[in-house]
Parts: C-alpha cells; structure tokens; sequence
C-alpha cells in the first residue's frame, strides 16, 4: 500500500503538472465520476490545486468540485504528454484528466469520488483523519496525545491508525520502531513519555527524509528508494522491513518478523535491538 510519503510526492507532482491550467478533457470508467461529468462538466473547469492529506489525494476543481481519491493497495496516478505511451495497459485506467500539455492518467484506483467542501468535511475516513505527518503544520503534541489515548493497543497497529497520525504505513511502523528501540507488539500504555514523544516524531523526520526535492517547481517523479538507515549503500537502505532471517544492521541478531493485528500486516523487529522486557527502562525513566 502506498505510504504517506508516495502520496505527498504524488499529489506535488500533480499539482505543479495541472494547477492552474484548463480542462479540456476528462475520461472515467467509474460510473459515478462519469455521471458527475454528465451533469456537471469537468471539462472547461480549472484545476485549482492538488494536495494529498496522510494517504488521501485531493483535486480541487474551479466551482467547488473535488476529486477525491485514495490508493489503497494497488492504486496510482501517472502524468503523460499527450500522445505518450502508457507506460500501464488501458484496461487499468479508471481516470484520465487532459489539459492541453499534460494529461493525469488514475491506473487501478479503488476509491474516487466527486465531493463539494461540505461533503468532503463530512466524508468517514477524512474527518477523523489525526495529524498529518507530512503537513507543515503538523502538530506533534496531538499526534502524542492520540497515540497515548490507544492504551491497550499493540504500538504496531495503534501506528497504523490513521486517526492517530496521518499518512503512516508498514513499511514505517516496523522502521520507526527498530530506530526508537520499542518493540512494535508493546503496548501503548507501557510506554514512557520519552518513548511516545520519539516514536511521533521519528515517524515525521522519516518521512519528510523522504520527500526531501531539489527541483524546485519543476514536474518531476520519483524514483529513488525509500531509506531510512542514512546509508548511501542501496542494500542497507532500510533497518527492518523486508529482512527476515538477515543480521541486524545494528547487533547482527536475525531479523523477525510476524503478522500483527486485525489486518495481519506483516511487522518486522530486531529481538535484541527491541526487546519486550520495557520494565527496567521505565523505571529508569521514571527514576530520573
């Protein structure tokens, strides 16, 4: 599944390919967007604005129509010169918006919809969405705050929750915790408030290592790997995630790895680098 940071750097390079430019096309097999075109015509409207809120994509449309997309697993958005080949067979298309230079191309998207402002405030998933990790203004004291409210919650799943702290997935729970030294099958209300307070922003500087862009307003993708470690070695690029049975990069122990929580998603931890006995650190913390 797309993480927070693949949708950030989607939604700016969306945004710097259509803000501000005319509609002269639009094209969808999803028979609810089509019906919207139907009765509301997208083409002829300006894209205002993309922007991406935790893993959510948002396309603002001139006469307050926004269309609202979310990549669950499978989903992605591309942006072609008119003419270009495609680099996925059309039969994956769900949504095409054309300007006269670029057209946005929606490969595989599960979820799209139409929203005016007061639909989208109201939408399930978006209003109950917790602080964006990739947002300038990101407030870490909530994202704390509401990590802490999960209690009996293994830190794992409760890292997940998208009411907690926006736009984190797997592959950075299991990373975030290997760098904080928590074991991710911990419960919440076992950690320290140093511990909460480096797991929440962790999980931001991850993340914004990973959107760092040198090119200014330019329309650009992404392909680079998504690193963790610091290291400029593409092996090592990741502590944790993906590496069973490999040596900790830290203490040479094998890698673990289990499935976690109601969506059996896969966690992976260093049994010596993270270990489940967190009583003697507690009580130090609390000592000092």
């Amino acid at each position: 599944m797309p993480e927070g940071d693949t949708i950030f750097r989607a939604g700016r390079t969306l945004n710097r390919a259509l803000a501000g430019r005319f509609v002269t096309g639009f094209d969808s097999v999803l028979p609810k967007l089509s019906r919207v075109d139907f009765d509301s015509a997208i083409t002829g409207r300006t894209v205002e604005k993309v922007e991406s809120r935790g893993k959510w994509i948002q396309m603002h449309f001139s006469g307050d129509l926004i269309l609202l997309t979310h990549m669950l697993m499978s989903g992605s958005w591309h942006i072609y010169r008119p003419g270009e080949m495609w680099q996925r067979h059309s039969l994956h298309m769900r949504i095409v918006v054309k300007t006269e230079n670029i057209w946005a191309v929606g490969f595989n998207i599960p979820v799209a919809e139409f929203h005016t402002p007061g639909t989208l405030r109201r939408r399930d998933g978006l209003r109950s969405l917790g602080p964006d990790v990739l947002s300038a203004e990101f407030d870490s004291a909530q994202s704390i705050a509401n990590l802490r409210a999960q209690g009996e919650l293994e830190v794992g799943v409760a890292l997940l929750r998208q009411s907690v702290i926006a736009g984190l997935g797997n592959v950075f729970k299991s990373e975030v915790c290997f760098a904080c030294g928590v074991n991710p099958f911990r419960k919440v209300n076992t950690l320290t408030g140093e511990e909460l307070n480096s797991l929440v922003n962790t999980a931001r500087n991850f993340l914004l290592a990973n959107v760092t862009d040198a090119s200014r307003d330019q329309i650009v993708t992404y392909t680079g790997i998504r690193r963790t470690t610091g290291r400029s070695n593409i092996e090592e690029h990741l502590w944790v995630y993906g590496r069973p049975g490999e040596p900790c990069r830290r203490c040479g122990m094998a890698i673990e790895s289990q499935k976690q929580g109601f969506d059996a998603r896969t966690t992976f931890w260093c049994p010596q680098c993270q270990p489940m006995e967190w009583a003697k650190t507690f009580r130090n913390a609390a000592a000092g």
